[in-house]
């Protein structure tokens, strides 16, 4: 799948809205930036990648999404360089109460800065619910000891980790081979030597899709995400079907604002399509990784449905002091789906 020239846009019909008869989504894989970092970010895709169809600044990207009917975002960046992620993170966890109950954002930090710790403890106070890396941009070693530091700090914390460790996209514009220091093996170190982290590999773990459906049936912690994988448009991309996977782990994501496609919230696209219609992925997976009730509209180990409410176990329901009660299928007895802080 390696990207030696810029693939083609395409020139899909934008769909107005989510159908109303699809399920609550989360769009768990949603990119936000300062700017001058998106300008720079579409730049490179320009010139590597894919044309990039929306253009738009952090809020207008929020606004559209939520405006379309999706109902719940989990807002990634990353830091390319040293030195940037304390103000990243500051500025997500703004981006984030302008949305208050609708956007839930993830910090990032460069592996191997100086003062990772206090860079992602600060923005945990911020309310900030975890960690997003890129190991193509970010160039780290899964087994490094730098990331050591970040392990314990996301365990010992409970902060769910997104890595994207999959090998592809390939691009000879990347400062590291991603196939070095990628790989679903270096994972599992990983989650062997950290039971208590929960890690999430966007993209289905492209392109290692049989090794990332194992490691989700083997472990529990272990998450992944859909961005862009389900749809045609990737090269050689041939993930595994849905209902053959362990669909409780799979987290519905868009890559949204950076596709070259019409926006996945359109009722047409495939993407949100098979992602969401049916049982087969919903937000009780994202609910699950971010220990966050307020994403799921039921729960899905409830014997009758409930409404929605908001709990008080994380920042996504602002604290709110209610919490939804679950009934044990076997017992039919109340329980609590996340265990009390």
């Amino acid at each position: 799948m390696m990207l030696n020239t810029p693939l083609p846009a395409l020139n899909d019909i934008e769909g107005r809205k989510v159908p109303s008869s699809f399920p609550l989504i989360v769009d768990a894989h949603v990119h936000i930036f300062p700017e001058a970092i998106f300008k720079s970010i579409w730049k490179w895709f320009d010139e590597y990648g894919w044309p990039i169809r929306y253009k738009l600044s952090t809020s207008e990207v929020l606004e559209f999404l939520l405006s379309r009917g999706v109902g719940h975002i989990i807002a990634l960046q990353y830091a390319h360089k040293p030195g940037i992620a304390y103000d990243l993170n500051r500025y997500a966890a703004e981006k984030c109460k302008q949305f208050p109950q609708k956007v839930i954002g993830m910090a990032t930090v460069f592996p191997g800065e100086e003062g990772m710790e206090d860079i992602l403890k600060a923005a945990f106070d911020s309310g900030l619910k975890g960690v997003k890396l890129h190991a193509h941009v970010q160039c780290f070693d899964m087994n490094s000891k730098e990331m050591d530091i970040i392990y314990d700090l996301c365990s010992s914390q409970a902060k769910p980790l997104i890595m994207h460790v999959g090998r592809e996209p390939k691009s000879p514009a990347y400062a590291c081979d991603p196939y070095l220091i990628c790989g679903a093996e270096k994972l599992e170190r990983v989650i062997k030597n950290y039971p208590k982290l929960k890690v999430c590999v966007p993209h289905l773990g492209t392109d290692e899709f049989l090794p990332y459906k194992q490691l989700i049936e083997k472990y529990d912690n272990i998450w992944l995400d859909s961005a862009m994988v389900l749809t045609d448009y990737l090269p050689n991309n041939k993930p595994l079907p849905l209902n053959e996977m362990r669909v409780d782990r799979i987290m519905y994501g868009s890559d949204f604002p950076n596709i070259p496609f019409a926006s996945c919230t359109g009722p047409g696209n495939p993407t949100l399509f098979r992602a969401s219609t049916g049982r087969a992925l919903s937000a009780r997976s994202p609910s699950r990784f971010l220990r966050c009730q307020c994403l799921s509209t039921s729960n899905a180990h409830c014997v009758r449905p409930q409404k929605t409410r908001l709990c008080r176990h994380c920042d996504g329901c602002q604290g709110r002091p209610t919490i939804v009660p679950c009934y044990n299928r076997q017992q039919r007895r109340p329980v609590s789906f996340f265990p009390r802080r």
